[in-house]
């Protein structure tokens, strides 16, 4: 099974980045359903009993509820756009809680692939896109401004690949604390 630990986005974050999705030749954009905010990718686990160990490991996370926003939009590929997304500001309880979600893998003996963490929602996959228009779009996504959005709970994903976009399946649910 392919797993990741995710954030999910609100629907009414999900529309605004949707209305955004257009203009750049060779992008394939993500559906709204695909959108979130990726905390750890734990790739292909064939193990049930691994899986369920991770699960666990995953429960006993003690996290604030977090409070977040989108900021600047980026792109993966420099010179050969591979991916654009849309960056979330800068929040370190966010990035403690990856950072436990990477953990709660280590502690199971996963091979994890180590990479500075980027807390992003990925509008597109690219094939064939400049970086002339990777640019022209950044720019035009300069002024995106959304409300901030709370988000009280990760989920741990399986993601089935297939022809067209990926299904994302959820797994199991995580509270974030709520500080009552």
């Amino acid at each position: 099974m392919r797993l990741f630990a995710a954030l999910p986005i609100p629907d009414t974050i999900g529309h605004v980045l949707r209305g955004v999705q257009h203009g750049v030749p060779g992008a394939h954009w993500r559906p709204v359903e695909n959108f979130h905010i990726t905390l750890c990718f734990y790739g292909e686990i064939a193990d049930p009993l691994m899986i369920a160990e991770l699960e666990d490991e995953l429960s006993r996370i003690e996290a604030p509820a977090l409070c977040l926003r989108l900021d600047q939009a980026g792109v993966f590929g420099g010179k050969e756009p591979r991916a654009l997304w849309m960056g979330i500001a800068d929040n370190p309880a966010l990035k403690a809680l990856a950072e436990d979600t990477r953990r709660a893998a280590q502690r199971l003996g996963l091979k994890m692939e180590h990479k500075r963490y980027i807390p992003h929602i990925t509008l597109a996959y690219c094939r064939g896109t400049t970086d002339a228009d990777a640019a022209r779009y950044l720019e035009r996504l300069s002024g995106l401004c959304t409300p901030e959005f709370e988000v009280s709970h990760f989920t741990l994903y399986r993601s089935k690949l297939g022809t067209g976009p990926a299904h994302y399946i959820p797994k199991a649910h995580y509270t974030l604390d709520d500080g009552v």
